[in-house]
């Protein structure tokens, strides 16, 4: 396939905005899936190459929040073990049952979350004590967050980081962090799916990876200057965002 260089350009801005989303919030994807679709590849071209681009923008945003230290590697091991266990089970699993189910679950999920971020006063940087065993987070939560990426994928990075704050205690920034590094292991299974058996646009994939390197190298070092004041109004907006997309796309 051959796109012009204005097609070119508006892929690559719009995957250095959801790059910059991604990174924050999550839901990048429902970015840059419609904005293929509209240059014209067909749907399952559009959702490999998806996971192309993605998946450098969570690598580099992983880079930059280890590198400043915002992530504890030396406890995140088998949750990340873990994460991609579900995201292999999860890619199975589309393959087997309608993954259109969840259009009608997922919006008042979403939408939940964000009145969560929304409405609670206590989302911030400071870290609390931990709810849930660190093993049954790791055995339990982690693979079932995994799964969801690999089944359907809106709104993982919320979700992960919503588990962390909930779960394990993290403080908002630590918890976008962490659910940025364990949402680069569960989209590594996909991307390994997708290289092997699926229809993946090169030409377009290598423009949008510029944009996510970009727009991920931003939200992750605005996030870690900015912190909750930043992360907490992107997430509430960008969950309200998602659901009503999802609505308008099942209808």
């Amino acid at each position: 396939m051959e796109f012009n260089a204005e097609v070119l350009l508006m892929l690559f801005a719009v995957a250095a905005v959801a790059g910059w989303v991604d990174v924050i919030a999550g839901g990048g994807g429902l970015l840059t899936i419609p904005a293929m679709l509209f240059a014209g590849l067909p749907p399952a071209a559009a959702i490999a190459t998806n996971k192309v681009q993605g998946s450098f923008g969570t690598f580099i945003a992983s880079v930059v929040f280890v590198r400043n230290n915002a992530v504890n590697l030396s406890g995140i091991q088998w949750p990340l073990v873990m994460t991609f266990a579900g995201s292999v089970a999860g890619s199975w699993a589309v393959l087997q049952i309608d993954a259109q189910i969840l259009a009608w679950i997922l919006p008042p999920l979403l939408a939940a979350v964000g009145l969560y971020f929304l409405l609670n006063p206590n989302l911030d940087d400071r870290t609390r004590k931990q709810k849930t065993p660190w093993l049954v987070f790791a055995a339990g939560v982690a693979p079932l967050l995994g799964f969801y990426d690999g089944f359907f994928g809106p709104g993982t990075g919320s979700l992960m980081a919503l588990a962390l704050v909930w779960c394990c205690g993290y403080g908002l920034t630590a918890a976008t962090a962490h659910a940025k590094l364990l949402n680069f292991v569960s989209n590594i299974s996909s991307l390994i799916y997708f290289i092997l058996f699926g229809d993946i646009v090169w030409s377009v994939g290598a423009v949008m990876v510029a944009g996510q390197i970009i727009g991920a190298f931003t939200g992750a070092r605005m996030a870690l200057q900015k912190g909750a004041t930043l992360i907490r109004p992107v997430v509430v907006v960008a969950c309200f965002a998602m659901a009503a997309g999802l609505v308008v796309r099942a209808l």
